[in-house]
């Protein structure tokens, strides 16, 4: 019986050759999406769940409040990693650490020098209590108990002790820094698994004095807060988080600001689990993300929508053409029954059917789904793959897949078919009804709804997009560019030197020292004061620190007062916006205010014209912009910004000659020239990508809705032919028969519109509302979106009706 059903299932396949072809190419279309946002999820899942108790570990994290917002940072006071080492109940294992660089690490042995070592943490041994290492030398007990003891990884060990076996690196030296001797004393293997945890060197907490890090057991700054030091917990069981919380919120009481302007601001200490780092949401990305790669819960569910939304949309379509179909295999129906067959048995064969296109659609998939996993190349890690969909739980996934689409798909059509009375259908007395038009015309809007939406969202996204990236930030953005010196090398007279070369390269304009860009991801910020009425008031206020030409490399101009008189004088130039924050309702009185830092009275002698600091997703916050007299140890003057010109066939050579000058000065060190228009684009990445999965989703959802459309109309059309043929006979030109062949159509994309337009509205106005600057909902978009689709469906459905309505009136009435 199976090989029966199987035989007729394959006959049944190859007699209609284009309704199977479109039913394949459909459900491979939805499969296909399906596998690969399926593969997207798994990867971002399936980050550090491999360390025993992984549902125990907790991070803590520091959340601030204040009248005007709410921000937080994934570091800790260090007291607080100080009190719980002294024991908190409910805790197991406390596990502190604070992420550090080494300019210079050398194997003195073997003549070997490292120089800007990242990826790298001070720790105790806790922290290999905490989380699952495989130790391939060393004692995890006590590797890391004294001052200058340093675990490496595998990788890490390898090349700092090249040729070496592993257990011959235990008690090897290695020194930091040019000065600091640390001994080797363990070797862990790199995890193989997924983890944002990618440490390579682990220096013992004990040395953080050598480093220039606090120490946890004196340090008593509880208002001072990390982002880098952070704080990882096992509990002992999930019932002691709460008493865990009511000791932090305890601690986070005891020990509030209590400076004036602090007095209405809160911080607050909150449990993060383990699983929920990697997905960084209000606590920030873990530990810096470097990558072009951030995970977000929303994004991901965004794709799994998608891919839900294509999968419907190939079983709309096959619902939809099988269905349609059903009246051309009634008399079919009917003889199985007169000769036998059961309800159950042709339910079974019309699933068995149903299963085979799926699978050839699967099999189809998995062919396309490295071509569509390319097209997001620019948005995923590079180590993302597709190998999940070939392990044993992804083709388990795949074939519970397969199952549920047939299920999906088959079942209404087999259920129609299955209802034929073989009397009736033998006879051709079978009542035709209305039920089923009315199931495909709601399918087929659905179908042109959601690629509708898909269309809609597009254009709007497309287009806040555009209107974020090339309105004027009030700043400079093209053609401008910097360089960040060496964070260890603090000669001044390298400075000065490279400095001075800069200066004389050809075609640079406006060259300035500085430290951070004007809009950039870095914010440095401090309370200032400010006595209004009598009564002191506090101002939180960004900083920036430039020369006497910054404002002028950037185009940033001043609206009154002056320039401040040297680089090193106490005097700042403020923004509007500070102005406007400490009351000034015209913004130009605001220069001669004394504004108050510390102990120290500084006057403020300019006002330079409000830029976006960052992304225009922010409001223009208060500024203040200031010389490097701030910190006599640590200069603020950490980069060369520099004016390329608007010849930009000149810009590769005088970059070429920055790199010649930073090479001569610096020559152990890699340079870098950013371009201020490059952190501009990196401010709207997600946005871009945004962009990106839309313009695909649109395309597949309109290839699919399409293609469905195509196959009604063929059947459509076919049904039909004779009454074309009477009607033309009777008169009816090419025009009218067109019209009457694809009014009905038309209408079904017309009321798809309609109901498109509220619901992508509604979406996007959900979306845009994260922007403090936001492009209009102009009603061409949904116009235009809205006549591109029809004009699509007119151009399918017109290509076949067309054809149908010239066939000679005595080739379709010959058998009458």
């Amino acid at each position: 019986m199976f090989f029966n059903h199987l035989k007729i299932a394959w006959r049944s396949i190859f007699k209609n050759k284009l309704f199977s072809f479109i039913n394949v190419i459909g459900l491979s279309i939805g499969l296909c999406a399906a596998m690969v946002i399926g593969a997207i999820v798994y990867y971002d899942f399936s980050f550090d769940k491999f360390h025993p108790d992984q549902e125990r570990i907790y991070r803590i994290v520091s959340v601030f409040k204040s009248k005007e917002s709410e921000f937080s940072n994934r570091g800790v006071a260090i007291p607080l990693m100080h009190t719980f080492q002294e024991g908190v109940a409910g805790v197991e294992v406390t596990a502190p650490f604070m992420n550090v660089g080494f300019a210079k690490v050398e194997n003195k042995e073997a003549d070997l020098n490292f120089r800007n070592v990242q990826n790298s943490i001070l720790a105790d041994d806790a922290y290999f209590q905490i989380f699952q290492y495989e130790w391939l030398a060393g004692d995890k007990q006590s590797a890391l108990s004294a001052p200058a003891q340093v675990v490496l990884s595998q990788k890490k060990a390898e090349t700092y002790f090249p040729n070496t076996q592993l257990a011959d690196v235990v008690g090897r030296t290695l020194i930091y820094n040019d000065s600091i001797a640390a001994k080797v004393t363990g070797v862990v293997a790199d995890f193989k698994e997924n983890t944002d945890f990618k440490f390579t060197e682990f220096m013992s907490l004990a040395s953080s004095k050598m480093f220039g890090q606090q120490d946890i057991a004196t340090d008593d700054e509880w208002n001072s807060t990390s982002s880098g030091d952070q704080l990882f917990i096992k509990v002992k069981d999930l019932a002691s988080i709460p008493a865990i919380q009511s000791r932090l919120d305890a601690l986070a009481e005891e020990h509030k600001n209590n400076e004036p302007w602090a007095v209405d601001d809160q911080r607050l200490f909150q449990l993060q689990s383990l699983a929920e780092i990697h997905f960084g949401g209000k606590y920030g990305d873990y530990p810096f993300n470097n990558s072009n790669h951030v995970a977000s819960m929303s994004v991901l569910k965004s794709l799994a929508f998608v891919a839900l939304f294509l999968l419907l949309l190939g079983c709309a379509n096959f619902i939809n053409l099988n269905s349609a179909q059903a009246l051309t295999r009634a008399k079919e129906i009917g003889i199985r029954k007169t000769l036998g067959s059961s309800k159950k048995q042709v339910v079974r064969q019309f699933l068995g059917e149903t299963f085979i296109l799926t699978s050839m659609a699967a099999l189809l998939s998995l062919l396309l789904a490295p071509m569509l996993l390319r097209q997001f190349v620019d948005f995923l890690p590079a180590d993302m793959d597709l190998s999940v969909l070939y392990s044993f739980k992804g083709i388990f996934g795949i074939l519970i897949l397969i199952g549920l689409v047939s299920v999906l798909s088959g079942f209404y059509p087999a259920f129609v078919l299955s209802r034929f009375k073989p009397v009736s259908v033998l006879k051709g007395q079978f009542a035709k009804g209305d039920k089923g038009v009315r199931l495909r015309k709601t399918l087929t809007v659905f179908q042109f709804v959601v690629a509708q939406v898909f269309i809609i969202a597009t254009m709007l996204v497309a287009k806040q997009l555009y209107f974020v990236m090339n309105k004027d930030m009030g700043l400079k953005t093209d053609a401008v560019a910097y360089v960040h010196l060496p964070w260890n090398d603090n000669s001044e007279v390298k400075k000065e030197r490279l400095f001075n070369m800069v200066k004389e390269v050809k075609g640079l304009s406006n060259i300035s020292w500085g430290n951070n860009p004007p809009a950039s991801n870095s914010v440095s910020s401090t309370m200032l004061a400010y006595y209004k009425d009598g009564a002191e008031m506090h101002q939180e206020t960004e900083m920036l620190w430039g020369d006497l030409n910054y404002l002028k490399t950037y185009n940033i101009p001043m609206l009154s007062g002056r320039e401040r008189l040297n680089d090193s004088i106490k005097e700042y130039v403020v923004n509007e916006a500070m102005a406007k924050a400490l009351g000034f309702q015209n913004p130009s009185d605001v220069v001669g205010a004394m504004l108050k830092l510390d102990t120290m009275n500084i006057p403020v002698v300019g006002l330079m014209k409000d830029f976006n600091q960052r992304s225009l997703r922010s409001n223009i916050r208060p500024l203040a912009l200031t010389g490097n007299w701030r910190n006599q140890e640590y200069s603020n003057f950490r980069s060369i910004h520099f004016d390329l010109g608007s010849n930009s066939e000149q810009w590769p050579e005088s970059i070429k000659e920055v790199e010649n000058a930073w090479a001569s000065v610096y020559p152990d060190e890699e340079v870098e020239v950013r371009f201020m228009s490059e952190v501009v684009e990196g401010f709207y990445r997600k946005e871009r990508s945004t962009v990106q999965l839309l313009k695909w989703a649109t395309g597949l959802a309109i290839l699919i809705s399409c293609m469905g459309l195509l196959g009604l109309v063929v059947y459509t059309t076919e049904r039909r032919v004779k009454e074309i043929g009477v009607r033309k006979v009777l008169g009816a030109n090419l025009a009218q028969l067109n019209f009457l062949l694809c009014k009905e159509f038309l209408l079904l994309v017309g009321v798809a519109f309609v109901i498109s337009v509220p619901i992508s509205w509604y979406l996007i106005q959900e979306w845009i509302q994260s922007f403090a600057y936001k492009t209009s909902l102009s009603w061409w978009v949904f116009f235009a979106s809205g006549m591109g689709m029809v004009l699509v469906a007119l151009i399918v459905i017109g290509a076949r009706t067309y054809r149908t309505a010239n066939i000679n009136p005595v080739e379709s009435l010959r058998t009458e």
